[in-house]
């Protein structure tokens, strides 16, 4: 069984940043592919970023990409997501997602490729 635990969530400002953790608990850590996602009010869990085993492959929505950055630690078994320049429309409820994997270099983008999920922690970001 693996436990993720996502933290760092907050209320903030419209162009502050937060760094969002996930540890992870129960797993080889460094051959689980590692995403992000969030899910606003009354919309769908949305596909945010994605990491490979090694953290050299990512992949971002357009709606965040040259503002979040997706990392990883393998010796902490952690993974975290930079937000930078947040925005109103960023205001969610973070889920980290984890997915055992013979691939090296894939990372995945779709939820139903996800096997674990954290309990999610609140961004909301102010106007």
């Amino acid at each position: 069984q693996v436990q993720l635990v996502e933290s760092g969530g907050g209320l903030v400002q419209a162009g502050a940043s937060l760094r969002l953790s996930c540890a992870a608990s129960g797993h080889t850590f460094s051959t689980y592919a590692m995403g992000w996602f969030r899910q606003a009010p009354g919309k769908e869990r949305e596909f945010v970023a994605a990491i490979n085993w090694s953290g050299d492959r990512t992949y971002y929505a357009d709606s965040v990409k040259g503002r979040f950055t997706i990392s990883r630690d393998n010796a902490k078994n952690t993974v975290y997501l930079q937000m930078n320049s947040l925005k109103p429309e960023d205001t969610a409820v973070y889920y980290c997602a984890a997915r055992n994997t013979n691939r090296a270099n894939y990372a995945y983008t779709r939820r139903d490729e996800y096997t674990y999920w954290g309990q999610g922690t609140q961004v909301t970001v102010s106007s």
